[in-house]
């Protein structure tokens, strides 16, 4: 756990707790933040392996993700992004392919990506990674690799509090008939469904879309229509809270700017538009229903200023992240581990 040198070595290194006189790592909250997540961790001393500390630590770690949903793990010397593989391998070597993609990323090295090449100036609204889709990562990792010139957090969003956020009328009607989503690929304002599915080949595509529980509609070779129903409520599997977990705000059509909104309806019919959302009995999702989950989100909120070489370690079905716009240079670089094979995954 602590860096080796020829007049000391560690042996039978044991779990610490929070309660230790000496602990290796100390944990603490943000400012303004007490008792929220994410906790922060930091070393007591720069020797200090993080790699190794969390292989020691295991029981602690999952304890602090399961209560607070994620852990700012800062002040490491975890300085490029092949050592910030190596951290997110420790938990796991069953890192993910980033598929059914819905902005645009491309990958850094190994399975490492970043967060997304979406334009600097525009906010990216709170989800959960991959909440529409029947593989989504049980656990995901940000690091700072360019520490953002000015703006640029990663807001977190406890999925328990949103929940509780809402009205229990909308929750109900959620609960009871899930999420519709429904995107129109390869008209060329939105990603391209060989981007989406991550190959060039139709059968290939049509074949994960089978098992995704994804209904595929044909206009041509190049445009396709994709529907799938989940959702818009999980228990977690761990703690058995319920959680508001799917994009029904984030892809809906009320959640873009006003201008942008009417621009777009003006020139496709609804069925083209790349991203929407319905109810899953079908029914639209008004502009207020909207509105009050974007609300339940902002209330939750938790955001802090990036340092380069942190690691936040999110439980994914626990927190939404979202970004602030940024001006400068920024480069947050993204894994996720552990793809959920168990939980229902269709409405």
């Amino acid at each position: 756990m602590l860096k080796k040198n020829p007049f000391q070595k560690l042996k039978n290194v044991q779990a610490v707790s929070i309660s230790d006189e000496t602990p290796l790592v100390e944990f603490s909250y943000l400012d303004g933040y007490t008792g929220q997540g994410p906790v922060v961790a930091t070393p007591a001393s720069k020797e200090v392996v993080l790699n190794d500390w969390i292989t020691a630590n295991r029981p602690l770690i999952a304890g602090k993700l399961n209560k607070y949903g994620g852990i700012l793990f800062r002040g490491f010397a975890v300085d490029s992004v092949p050592e910030f593989e190596d951290v997110v391998k420790t938990f796991g070597d069953d890192l993910l392919d980033y598929k059914e993609r819905s902005s645009p990323r491309h990958k850094v090295e190994g399975k490492v990506y970043t967060s997304t090449d979406h334009p600097k100036d525009q906010r990216i609204h709170f989800h959960n990674e991959l909440a529409y889709s029947k593989n989504w990562p049980l656990e995901i990792f940000f690091y700072c690799d360019t520490q953002p010139g000015k703006g640029g957090e990663t807001p977190i969003a406890d999925s328990r509090k949103v929940y509780e956020n809402l009205n229990p009328d909308l929750r109900e009607k959620f609960e009871t008939h899930g999420v519709l989503y429904q995107r129109y690929l390869g008209s060329g304002l939105g990603l391209s469904w060989q981007e989406v599915f991550q190959t060039d080949d139709r059968e290939e595509a049509e074949s994960y879309c089978k098992d995704a529980g994804i209904e595929l509609e044909w206009i041509d070779d190049k445009r396709v229509i994709s529907r799938s129903k989940r959702p818009a409520v999980q228990v977690h599997p761990e703690t058995g809270e319920k959680l508001w977990f799917n994009h029904a705000h984030f892809f809906n059509v009320w959640n873009m700017h006003e201008e942008e909104r009417k621009q777009l309806i003006s020139m496709v019919k609804e069925e083209e538009i790349p991203f929407n959302t319905y109810v899953g009995d079908h029914t639209p999702i008004s502009r207020e229903e909207v509105h009050e989950i974007m609300e339940a989100f902002d209330k939750a909120s938790v955001e802090f200023p990036w340092q380069k070489g942190d690691i936040l370690y999110l439980d994914n079905m626990l927190m939404a992240h979202s970004r602030n716009p940024f001006e400068g240079e920024r480069r947050i670089v993204v894994a996720m581990n552990k793809t959920n094979h168990s939980l229902q995954a269709t409405a």
